[in-house]
């Protein structure tokens, strides 16, 4: 398939500013040579075709670049007994660390936040929640296939109880005490983690506002996040 598209300039002068796109399904696959012989760069791929474009006019490249960040999640759940949910890993950065840490995940295409937080909560200790707040985030760069990451700290509500861990990646899950949670030697030795175990407790004492999420129209899905404690909708 073959796309031209038109790019709006500040001032409303569309003339040159055109950019081809191929975008091939991944049965068309032998012809990506050809193309990049024409000119055409890659774009972005997917798991069913692969975007090659070709900016027309003599001027400095203005076409968006594809997605910048990967989007995850840590999920704050916390009792009625200031006990704080919590796994350990067996897969990835923090395995054979015998840290305890929060369930987290990435959030998938199309996926929201605070929906993404239920399922991961659920899907690596069985625990169902609520949403409540998004307490703080983070924003890194270079991770996973050198893209930015955003890391949201979501706070949930437990719904149940009764822990059924995930076997394939999931070592041990349990409620501890909180305190127990945020004086880990490793928390004390990496700042980011200090900090949010710092923000989680600081919340478990009512003292912290986070940012509630509001869905302001009945058209697109989307939610809009804001303190909810100091401004009322």
């Amino acid at each position: 398939m073959l796309l031209c598209l038109e790019l709006q300039s500040p001032n409303g002068d569309n003339r040159g500013r055109r950019v081809f796109g191929s975008n091939y399904p991944i049965q068309l696959a032998n012809l990506v040579e050809p193309t990049v012989k024409e000119g055409f760069r890659y774009h972005h791929a997917e798991s069913d075709y692969l975007m090659l474009v070709h900016w027309i006019p003599d001027s400095p490249d203005a076409l968006p670049a594809n997605a910048s960040h990967i989007v995850g999640i840590g999920a704050f759940v916390m009792n009625n007994k200031r006990e704080v949910l919590v796994v350990k890993e067996k897969h990835g950065y923090f395995e054979g660390k015998d840290v305890w840490k929060f369930p987290t995940g990435v959030v998938n295409q199309g996926e929201d936040i605070c929906t993404a937080a239920i399922r991961e909560v659920k899907e690596e200790t069985g625990i169902d929640t609520e949403f409540m707040e998004i307490l703080a985030f983070r924003q890194t760069h270079k991770q996973f296939l050198g893209k930015s990451d955003l890391f949201f700290v979501c706070m949930l509500r437990p719904l149940s109880f009764d822990i059924t861990k995930q076997d394939s990646e999931i070592k041990a899950a349990q409620w501890i005490p909180i305190d127990e949670y945020a004086n880990q030697t490793y928390n004390r030795e990496h700042k980011s983690f200090e900090y949010i175990a710092r923000i989680c407790s600081t919340k478990s004492q009512g003292s912290y506002g986070g940012f509630s999420a509001v869905r302001p129209s009945s058209g697109k899905q989307n939610y809009l996040f804001f303190n909810g404690q100091d401004f009322k909708p």
